[in-house]
């Protein structure tokens, strides 16, 4: 789908509680000489920002710091091909275009993980919102007692050189307009305050620290501080949980650690320490 510009629908305003997203503001709130983001584009409805971005990327009409925001996604793409959608304007749906060259490519999986610690950091100080991650790319909140999803990372490559990575953020969904019950939004949650434009600064403010922590320090999830960072706010930690692997393979065991290549690691009943790259985690009790 060709994304639409916000500036050309009127039908922006027909949410009065929720208010279309400033570009203008934006762009002078985060692109500044010598910073990471280079440009800001928000777009009124898109299928998936994304694709979009990997396209211009392709195409190399986008240089790294590329911010493409849209208000609607109307397919928006979570991990394993999963869909995301939401109301317009009653999320955060944006990509972002990365070019980590000096960072060797073995560490660029921590991207997604980043991400997470970021986009956490920067919610729980501008929504004032408690949030916790769930391996390797879910945003947790507490609704009443119950943990529920109100965000996804996905990254994918673009190219050689570049990584778009993807976030989606419920805001403002009401109960009545959760896609699924375990679903969770930062407003029932209890967020302090809900205004778009606040929140994507915060976070893409946030994106910027990590990023450049882990690029001067090589990548090293350590020296970067990344990799206790992720530790300390993850909530599969802890937890027994089934990992759901490609090919129809899953192991059980207790989530022990996250290792120096982002990888949970499983403690099993065999008395096993095995490692999981990639693969759906179920948690199986709580924390």
């Amino acid at each position: 789908m060709t994304p639409r510009d916000a500036s050309d629908d009127s039908s922006r305003w027909s949410d009065l509680e929720r208010p279309p997203l400033n570009a203008g503001a934006l762009r002078r709130g985060l692109v500044r000489a010598g910073g990471l983001w280079t440009g800001v584009e928000v777009v009124q409805s898109t299928g998936s920002t994304n694709s979009d971005l990997v396209a211009l990327a392709a195409a190399g009409k986008a240089a790294e710091g590329t911010v493409l925001v849209a208000e609607e996604q109307t397919s928006g793409r979570g991990r394993l091909d999963r869909q995301w959608s939401a109301p317009a304007r009653s999320g955060l749906f944006f990509s972002v275009l990365l070019e980590p060259g000096d960072v060797p490519v073995a560490r660029w999986g921590w991207l997604p993980l980043l991400t997470g610690v970021a986009v956490a950091t920067g919610l729980s100080r501008s929504a004032g919102v408690d949030t916790a991650l769930k391996w390797p790319n879910d945003l947790l909140v507490t609704v009443g007692a119950e943990e529920r999803k109100a965000g996804g990372i996905l990254a994918e490559r673009a190219g050689d050189d570049a990584v778009i990575v993807g976030v989606g953020i419920n805001v403002s969904l009401r109960e009545d307009e959760l896609p699924v019950p375990q679903a969770g939004s930062l407003a029932l949650a209890g967020a302090v305050a809900t205004d778009r434009d606040p929140l994507l600064r915060a976070v893409l403010r946030s994106l910027e620290h990590w990023y450049d922590k882990w690029r001067a320090a090589g990548g090293d999830p350590v020296a970067s501080g990344l990799q206790e960072t992720y530790a300390a706010g993850c909530a599969t930690l802890g937890r027994t949980v089934r990992a759901e692997l490609p090919g129809d393979r899953s192991i059980t065991g207790e989530a022990v650690a996250i290792d120096g290549d982002g990888r949970l690691v499983l403690a099993t009943e065999d008395g096993v320490q095995e490692p999981v790259g990639a693969g759906d985690i179920v948690h199986l009790r709580p924390a």
